[in-house]
């Protein structure tokens, strides 16, 4: 994971947290207009037997309508719940690991990050310089690389287990 980018990642996320959890809990599935046009640009899969005698078309064709529309539903259900829980682990993995932090690291990062707090404010709270500033955000930058990087590591290990 670029250091770099993960400050700015981690606002981006929580927009992200929010809409996915709006999209789900006010999930409608798609509309009927949807499902008839998957229905009519879909083909047939599988082997086709037709048989002779009298049909009921119309019946056969909502069963299936039926049965694309709760698929589509499901599929789309399931692909914004899995987002969610992508970026739900996301922001919890870097929330612990500024925890995880050294020093007065955990606070000044969470301030700089998580409640995006300027920077002049900041050297007041902590009594540093701005310049103080920039070294904690390096030192901090530097162990999150070792959490993501052990991480990475341990997903490694279970991948190849």
């Amino acid at each position: 994971m670029d250091m770099e980018n993960l400050f700015k990642e981690y606002g981006k996320w929580k927009k992200n947290r929010l809409m996915l959890a709006h999209e789900l809990i006010r999930f409608e599935g798609v509309s009927d207009d949807e499902v008839i046009e998957s229905m009519c640009f879909s083909k047939p899969e599988g082997e086709r037997i037709q048989k002779s005698g009298i049909t009921d078309t119309t019946g056969k064709t909502a069963i299936y309508y039926r049965k694309v529309a709760e698929t589509m539903n499901d599929d789309w259900y399931d692909f914004l719940f899995r987002q969610y829980q992508e970026v739900k682990e996301e922001i919890e993995f870097f929330e612990s690991a500024i925890r995880q932090l050294s020093g007065r690291l955990p606070e000044v990062i969470y301030d700089m990050v998580v409640l995006e707090m300027p920077w002049k404010e900041m050297a007041g709270k902590y009594q540093v310089s701005e310049a103080m500033l920039t070294k904690y955000r390096k030192k901090a930058m530097s162990e999150l690389q070792l959490l993501y990087e052990l991480r990475e590591k341990h997903e490694e290990q279970y991948l190849l287990s």
